[in-house]
């Protein structure tokens, strides 16, 4: 049977202690952001110190990072905020009703899940994240979580104090900082919920690295990823947060946070809730979803990547930002890097691009 929560509602965790969140820091993406991958047995830290082509420049970035984090704390340079909401719910086939109170009579927001379509080899279930929370009709009563953090309050000065000296290297630094610190909080919070504030794991114990690996029972989805493509649901999301006036976590209307160091996503509690991939959909479940949601289904190109050949339009401009943020690095970057690494990212975007024009060409027909 589900667990309850400890509490139903809205709480803010505020003014975190940065040196709180250290620990829990995932620091393989750190290096995919200055473009450092090793090669196998060496890719992942710390292993990629180890790397004969990268891992010399991967040390000195590092120890670079270490410099700032530690400055950042000490200095409380930035400020982490968060907020968690636990609320009675119930799903209604794909769609999860989150209700007012314990008593569910009165619905007060719809999350809206999207069901894997494309056919898989030894796949014999279709999943939508609405699977893991308990039917309505079960009479079980069931509960789901949702979560803001940010660890990016304070990068704006940060930034211009960087910029005041054209240092692109720190101001670059800086904004990865916090983002590994914001997604360090996402994980310390995820630990806190498990362990107290939802307490359906209160005997977990388990080390960093563990937690980094996910071990533990439980997912934290979020809006815009592969279990849930729709970047809209995220208006549901901070309706029921006031994630803004509570953390000063903003949502623009473009549906990106602000600060940008700041991960938002669902909390469920099953255990046998996991990870997966929506993946390509087809065209009556974009009628279905669109309908759900009281769109027409010209608003519903919002999930056309998932769906047609607008990927290739998709990935192109994602593709040109990409080279942008190359250039940029480029003009920072060591004779090594730029000589040898950034070739390969800009043939490696070149050969994805040809390849999503040949896929989107073989399934245009499918909407």
């Amino acid at each position: 049977m589900p667990i309850t929560p400890s509490f139903l509602g809205v709480r803010t965790y505020n003014n975190v202690p940065l040196d709180d969140l250290v620990p829990y820091i995932d620091w393989n993406p750190f290096f995919s952001v200055w473009q450092l991958r090793g090669k196998y047995p060496n890719r992942g830290y710390p292993r990629i110190f180890d790397d004969a082509d990268v891992g010399a420049e991967a040390k000195r970035v590092f120890d670079d990072a270490q410099k700032m984090l530690k400055s950042i704390c000490a200095g409380r340079k930035l400020q982490a905020n968060g907020v968690v909401g636990f609320f009675a719910a119930n799903s209604v086939g794909d769609d999860i009703e989150v209700y007012e109170d314990e008593s569910r009579t009165t619905v007060r927001q719809v999350l809206h899940t999207l069901r894997q379509q494309e056919y898989r080899e030894e796949q014999s279930q279709y999943l939508a994240m609405s699977d893991f929370i308990a039917p309505k009709g079960s009479g079980v009563k069931d509960y789901i979580g949702l979560f803001a953090v940010t660890a990016g309050l304070g990068m704006e000065a940060l930034i211009a104090s960087f910029e005041a000296k054209n240092d692109d290297y720190s101001k670059i630094m800086a904004q990865a900082l916090a983002d590994r610190l914001a997604e360090a909080y996402g994980e310390k919070l995820h630990l806190d919920v498990r362990v107290k504030e939802w307490g359906y794991a209160p005997e977990e114990n388990m080390s960093e690295d563990d937690i980094l690996k996910v071990k533990y029972d439980g997912i934290r989805p979020a809006p815009g990823y592969p279990s849930q493509p729709d970047h809209t649901e995220k208006k549901q999301m901070w309706e029921l947060l006031k994630a803004h006036d509570l953390a000063s976590i903003e949502l623009t209307e473009s549906l990106a946070m602000l600060p940008a160091a700041s991960v938002s996503g669902l909390y469920f509690a099953n255990p046998e809730s996991k990870y997966f991939a929506v993946g390509k959909i087809q065209k009556d479940q974009v009628v279905d979803y669109a309908a759900r949601k009281n769109w027409d289904l010209e608003t519903s190109s919002a999930i056309s990547p998932l769906c047609s050949a607008t990927t290739l339009k998709y990935y192109r401009a994602l593709s040109l930002r990409v080279l942008n943020y190359c250039a940029l690095l480029q003009k920072i970057a060591s004779p090594y890097s730029t000589a040898m690494l950034f070739g390969k990212i800009q043939l490696y975007i070149y050969v994805l691009s040809l390849y999503i024009c040949l896929r989107a060409s073989e399934n245009s027909s499918e909407i």
